[in-house]
């Protein structure tokens, strides 16, 4: 376990990469969630551009020889890029964030706009509003100008046209259940099985947009969101039963869609409601 002093003292080192402007903690740390095994992961907000250079200096000087960073852009669009590196000992992951496109994030979702976006690494794709969520979410440790502490306080409170925008983007999932019935017809539980990840999964966002609370990625999305208020009874052990049906050949492949759709029937009307 890295110390706070050890954690500030990595992000002052990080704040003078040029490009570096904030240095926060992420992930299950910074929410109080995290287990012995988890990693440590410090979001590098950068404007362009990044010395790369420098930055696998720092990397090589706090990690070891073989440390590596990548490119921004070498991991994907959206989780653009950074290094896993072992730090103390301590799995230390540090990922990139454009502030650009941070404060884009921010702007749209108080304007009640967003969209999905192919990342490796998230089989429901990424929610542009996640940059926003995660500012919000994390402990800021290193803020050279302290515009990342100012959206981090400015995003502490979920925009309403954001959560009316979510809730509205459910109707999806219903299109997803009904899609994948031609699917079930021919016994075919792999394409049954897609669908009803993301028609869930899109639930699951809708019951946090309408609590107001961030989501930024799949891990522990069910059972997260079968803890909120307005989640319909059992809703976590629902939906794993669901999908835990989605292998069988047309019979359970419709039985299973059934329960999947008097689901999201359930969910869009207690997330519609008052």
């Amino acid at each position: 376990m890295l110390s706070g002093a050890r954690l500030e003292e990595l992000a002052r080192g990080l704040l003078e990469v040029p490009g570096v402007e904030a240095v926060a903690l992420g992930g299950s740390r910074a929410r109080g969630e995290h287990t012995p095994s988890s990693d440590v992961d410090l979001g590098l907000y950068y404007r362009p551009p990044l010395d790369v250079g420098a930055l696998a200096r720092l990397a090589r000087r706090v990690a070891g020889p073989g440390a590596r960073v990548t490119a921004p852009g070498e991991w994907g669009p959206w989780v653009d890029g950074g290094g896993w590196l072992h730090v103390d000992g301590v799995p230390v992951d540090w990922i990139y964030r454009d502030l650009d496109r941070v404060q884009r994030s921010w702007r749209e979702a108080c304007e009640g706009r967003f969209s999905w976006h192919f990342q490796v690494g998230h089989p429901l794709g990424v929610p542009s509003f996640a940059y926003a969520g995660e500012a919000a979410l994390a402990v800021v440790l290193a803020d050279a100008t302290g515009e990342l502490g100012a959206l981090h306080r400015a995003a502490a409170e979920y925009p309403p046209p954001l959560r009316e925008a979510v809730v509205a983007g459910s109707w999806e999932a219903l299109f997803l259940v009904a899609a994948a019935r031609k699917g079930a017809a021919r016994g075919d539980g792999a394409y049954v099985a897609g669908c009803l990840f993301r028609a869930l999964a899109l639930c699951a966002h809708a019951l946090h947009a309408r609590a107001g609370r961030w989501v930024v990625n799949e891990k522990g999305l069910l059972p997260a969101a079968g803890r909120l208020p307005r989640a319909p009874a059992r809703f976590s052990e629902r939906a794993l039963e669901v999908l835990a049906a989605a292998d069988g050949g047309p019979p359970a492949l419709s039985a299973a869609l059934d329960a999947a759709q008097r689901l999201v029937e359930q969910t869009r009307r207690r997330c519609a409601s008052g």
